[in-house]
């Protein structure tokens, strides 16, 4: 590995394609369980912490604040609020889109950290942070036990 410091970006190279490799990425424990709940219940989970009362999403298997093991997981509900937000109108492969799409991190009340997501049913002039939102989940018989079982946040009243 170089330590040298990026003085000409130009220079830089990158290659197109796959990368190949041995391994396989799992979820965890609290990725598959977070996952499972939205596939099988429509719900969206956090990890509690009995000690510190630290709420996180995505849940994780310990405390950052106390490091105690978080085993008691509460239900988030749908709702959340945006906390920021941008709106692209590119592809990843550089293509502009027919109509924008609006990604926003929205966070759950009580609860340290968020998802970010697509927001549907609005557009880019009437999306505020602040702005109250719902999970739209997918049909239960097309769910995967993947982020992308949530179709979008919807802004509510």
């Amino acid at each position: 590995m170089s330590l040298d410091k990026i003085t000409n970006p130009p220079q830089l190279r990158h290659w197109l394609g796959d990368m190949e490799a041995d391994y396989i990425y799992t979820l965890g424990v609290a990725g598959e369980r977070f996952f499972k709940e939205i596939k099988e219940n429509g719900r969206i989970m956090g990890a509690k912490c009995t000690c510190c009362n630290k709420i996180y999403v995505p849940p994780r298997m310990y405390c950052e604040k106390c490091f105690s093991k978080l085993e008691k997981w509460v239900d988030l509900g749908k709702k959340g609020i945006i906390h920021t937000f941008t709106v692209a109108t590119i592809d990843v492969d550089g293509n502009k889109l027919e109509k924008p799409v609006i990604y926003a991190l929205i966070k759950f009340e009580g609860a340290c950290g968020g998802i970010i997501h697509k927001i549907g049913e609005t557009t880019p002039e009437k999306v505020k942070i602040d702005m109250k939102v719902e999970a739209i989940f997918k049909p239960s018989h097309e769910r995967k036990a993947s982020i992308n079982d949530i179709q979008h946040f919807k802004p509510t009243a």
